[in-house]
């Protein structure tokens, strides 16, 4: 199944025709744009867009495929005290484009009007620009199939693949354009064995190497037979527990909802209000920090501002920063640090230990080695506990081996815990999981973390 917006048949136009094409007509809406604001006025226009492969697999038969190109503008309009949007497709026809933002245009000075006054607005600024174009080597389209299920074809194996060029900008009426362009692909998938029991794999890159990805699958094809063993049901406790770095990012995942915001920290709804208020500490093993290096996200932002490349959030276990946007800045007159506007994780690493992959089970001794976890919620905010579920390939230990599978658990915990002291050690080694969110569009960026060696984790039901 292919979509295509716009009027163009992908037979006739490249995945790079249509980027070009997007990038002039933007272009061309910015520049009529900025002959019709008044004094007094502003506008941010800006840009999500993609050129996307996606093939779903189930039992190592490909069961949907298609390819998308799809391109959305969101146009904002700002002057005394209100602002308004619309949000319409970007074709890459610039008489079309053209004609529609004319029409949208002019239907947001009028509604405009009626809005009540914002006391924080936050209006576009001059700054600096930037126009980044990430290279990669994704798998060309008609080998995408070949080469992922030529390493499967005697598994039972069910996934998403998802692969191509992702586009973000972000322009204002003050002359900042900031374009950002990378390629990207991540492959979900889950063996599954006779049992309906599973492992979950996911990899992610903006260069397909096949002989990582055969590695990967063959470490889980080493595994995939310990889901056989006898099933272990766990009952309500405290364990030493090792959690994979997919099970870690999860976790990481949940200061995002409610936690490393300063306008969540202000308004007293923050998990991370007894670290800067009453002056708890996690474990001076943990470092997290927003860091660009990696180049799969724009550092900047809905306002245009550009963040810091690198930016400390806890470091040893101490609250040294949190993500503040410039609205939040506004409103606590604070200085901002190009935050996003949900104030949230973009690209969120956690530094790694010193305990080796081969020493992982020796290290557990007796208790649980977790793979996943999934459905996490805050159960109690204020002292920063989460709950959730364990899932896929999670395994009871004993003298260092693996000797059952066991019943998925849900565990209910506080973060000041298995980050603070109960915190034994962290791997030596970090992965990358990425956002794997297509809802709406392809999300980009993730976490980079490592495994993590807990005592006490606390599993209830």
């Amino acid at each position: 199944m292919t979509f295509v917006v716009g009027n163009a048949h992908p037979t006739l136009m490249t995945s790079t025709n249509f980027i070009n094409n997007w990038e002039n007509s933007f272009n061309c809406l910015y520049e009529w744009l900025l002959n019709q604001v008044n004094d007094g006025q502003y506008f941010t226009l800006q840009l999500t867009g993609e050129d996307s492969h996606f093939i779903r697999f189930s039992q190592a038969k490909v069961r949907q495929t298609g390819l998308v190109w799809d391109a959305q503008v969101e146009l904002n309009l700002m002057g005394e005290g209100r602002t308004m949007t619309v949000t319409f497709p970007l074709v890459g026809d610039k008489n079309i484009d053209l004609a529609n933002v004319e029409t949208y245009w002019q239907e947001l000075r009028e509604d405009i009007k009626g809005l009540p006054v914002d006391a924080y607005q936050v209006l576009p600024e001059a700054g600096e620009s930037s126009h980044e174009v990430s290279q990669g080597n994704l798998l060309p389209t008609a080998e995408a199939v070949g080469s992922i299920l030529s390493v499967v074809e005697d598994l039972d194996f069910t996934g998403f693949y998802a692969s191509g060029e992702m586009i973000r900008a972000s322009y204002n009426s003050l002359g900042v354009k900031n374009w950002f362009a990378s390629p990207s692909f991540w492959l979900d998938y889950s063996l599954i064995n006779e049992r309906e029991k599973s492992l979950k794999g996911v990899i992610s890159a903006p260069v397909w190497h096949q002989n990582r990805y055969e590695k990967q699958i063959s470490a889980h094809r080493h595994l995939l037979p310990s889901l056989s063993l006898p099933e272990k049901e766990i009952k309500p406790g405290l364990y030493r527990t090792y959690l994979s770095p997919s099970a870690v990012a999860d976790l990481v995942g949940m200061f995002s909802w409610g936690a490393i915001s300063e306008a969540s920290l202000r308004q007293g709804g923050s998990a991370l209000g007894k670290m800067r208020y009453e002056g708890w500490e996690l474990s001076p093993l943990f470092n997290l920090a927003e860091d660009f290096s990696r180049g799969n996200v724009p550092r900047f932002n809905g306002f245009g501002e550009i963040a810091p490349s690198y930016l400390p959030l806890i470091q040893k276990g101490k609250l040294v920063n949190t993500l503040i946007n410039r609205r939040t800045a506004k409103e606590y007159n604070i200085t901002g640090n190009g935050a996003c506007v949900g104030e949230s994780l973009r690209t969120p690493v956690v530094s790694g230990g010193n305990l080796f992959a081969d020493d992982i089970l020796k290290e557990i001794d007796t208790g649980l080695y977790i793979s996943n976890l999934h459905y996490l919620n805050w159960s109690e905010r204020a002292g920063g506990r989460v709950t959730g579920m364990t899932r896929y390939g999670c395994f009871w230990v004993e003298n260092g081996e693996i000797v059952a599978t066991i019943k998925d658990i849900r565990f209910d915990d506080s973060f000041y815990r298995y980050f603070g002291d109960n915190l034994i050690n962290l791997t030596d080694f970090v992965e990358f999981i990425p956002y794997i969110s297509s809802y709406g569009h392809r999300s980009l960026g993730g976490c980079t973390v490592p495994g993590a060696l807990v005592a006490d984790f606390c599993f209830t039901l």
